[in-house]
């Protein structure tokens, strides 16, 4: 039998199951592993919750904007909130029918209004943020989606060295004897991978978000505006 053909064989026979990767592979790249996993499940677990978190902002305020906008007048709408509400959009109205409640000249009414109503909003969003920890959610995915593919590929470079060292120690440079070495440190850049490809699409989805909930409480106070 040819050295191609036994090589073929031998390769054929070895176990090249994610369990068996990860067992077989250094302390130094176990760790890189374990790491990864670690990340990808923490990101992941913020995702789900900062879903959570978006789909109930966002439907709280389609309800009140609704509620407004079916209501009789502004003022109508006024007397159905509640000064103790947490809603975004209600806090933000209410913000602005004060203002002009309590301006008692009609000049420079807008401005002053929309002032205080933009003033409402960055408080809002503030206010959403520390308490729902985005920022801090967002952070953690921008490090992960950043750091996870080089410590992936650290990972692969100690393997890869082991995997010469190897071949140098038994003086074989047979496939059978190089790639299962290199598939574990390929795994590691996997792992890498699949911690970081999330975690940059969640960040990006999650800032977008951010920015089209902060542009729907601007385009209620213009809408509000034009009534006033």
């Amino acid at each position: 039998m040819d050295p191609v053909t036994t090589a073929a064989t031998s390769l054929g026979t070895t176990d090249f199951s994610i369990v068996t990767l990860f067992m077989r592979a250094d302390l130094v790249v176990k760790l890189v592993m374990i790491s990864l996993v670690l990340a990808s499940i923490f990101s992941w677990a913020l995702i789900i919750d900062k879903i959570k978190i978006f789909k109930k902002i966002f439907k709280e305020t389609d309800i009140a904007e609704d509620q407004f906008w079916s209501s009789k007048s502004a003022g109508d709408f006024y007397k159905k909130t509640s000064s103790s509400s947490d809603n975004p959009l209600v806090v933000v109205f209410r913000a602005g029918m004060e203002c002009v409640q309590d301006h008692k000249s009609k000049g420079q009414i807008v401005e002053r209004t929309k002032r205080v109503m933009d003033v409402a909003i960055d408080k809002q969003i503030d206010k959403y943020e520390k308490e729902g920890q985005t920022r801090y959610f967002s952070e953690i995915h921008a490090t992960v989606g950043s750091v996870a593919p080089f410590v992936g590929l650290f990972g692969t470079v100690w393997g890869i060295m082991n995997s010469f060292q190897s071949i140098a120690i038994s003086r074989n440079t047979s496939l059978a004897i190089v790639a299962p070495g290199i598939a574990e440190a390929l795994f590691a850049t996997a792992l890498g991978l699949l911690a970081a490809i999330p975690a940059v699409v969640a960040y990006n989805k999650f800032s977008s978000d951010s920015r089209r909930y902060t542009q729907k409480l601007e385009n209620f106070t213009q809408s509000f505006l034009t009534i006033i």
